[in-house]
């Protein structure tokens, strides 16, 4: 039996709702983290000790951090997710998964925290404005690496895109004045129509 530990609402979880929507797998998603609590268990941090969200179960096998759920089903179940033959195409794959957890969401965390969990009269504008202008960095380098591309890496769709899909929904959504960037925007709108991005795209933020 398949289970997925996490609220839905966590752009963590969802970048593995999507890959195991992705793939058609049978799942079983426990709500976990922010007001569901859980993670503080002692019965879910001996599945995952950093008391964080998502983990997959399957079976006796527990997997946490949301790019190794990623590359573990793309490994174990290829179809759509398939990581290509090519070694480079594959580290770029992996570049793109690290620049999205280290660079991309990592900029916009506070202006997230900011805009969307912290009421108006206790907000910090210096903070707000110093994250949104790294923010805007990175979506920018984005969408200069997007121009002529369909796909993140290669000709086909990929984890990489499933990573940074969740990412850009995340700044897209906030409610923020934003640069417009049409090559993010373009390849964004290609990538809401999958079937598999429908439990991210109907997430708002929270």
């Amino acid at each position: 039996m398949r289970k997925l530990w996490g609220r839905a609402n966590s752009v963590n979880v969802q970048k593995a709702l999507w890959a195991l929507d992705e793939l058609g797998l049978a799942y079983e998603r426990i709500e976990a983290g922010g007001a569901h609590g859980v993670v503080g268990d002692a019965a879910y941090r001996a599945l995952n000790p950093n008391g964080l969200v998502p983990t997959l179960q399957e079976d006796d096998f527990v997997l946490w951090e949301s790019n190794a759920i990623l590359r573990y089903l793309a490994e174990a179940y290829a179809g759509p997710l398939a990581l290509p033959p090519d070694l480079r195409e594959r580290a770029l794959i992996g570049q793109w998964l690290d620049w999205q957890t280290t660079s991309f969401t990592a900029a916009m965390r506070d202006a997230f925290l900011q805009l969307v969990r912290t009421p108006e009269a206790e907000r910090d504008p210096a903070l707000l404005a110093a994250s949104l202008a790294h923010s805007e960095a990175q979506a920018e380098t984005l969408d200069r690496y997007l121009r002529g591309r369909s796909y993140v890496v290669g000709e086909r769709f990929s984890i990489a895109d499933i990573a940074l899909g969740c990412a850009a929904h995340r700044w897209l959504a906030l409610p923020a004045v934003r640069a417009e960037r049409p090559e993010l925007q373009r390849w964004y709108a290609g990538l809401a129509v999958r079937p598999g991005a429908a439990v991210v795209m109907r997430q708002a933020l929270s």
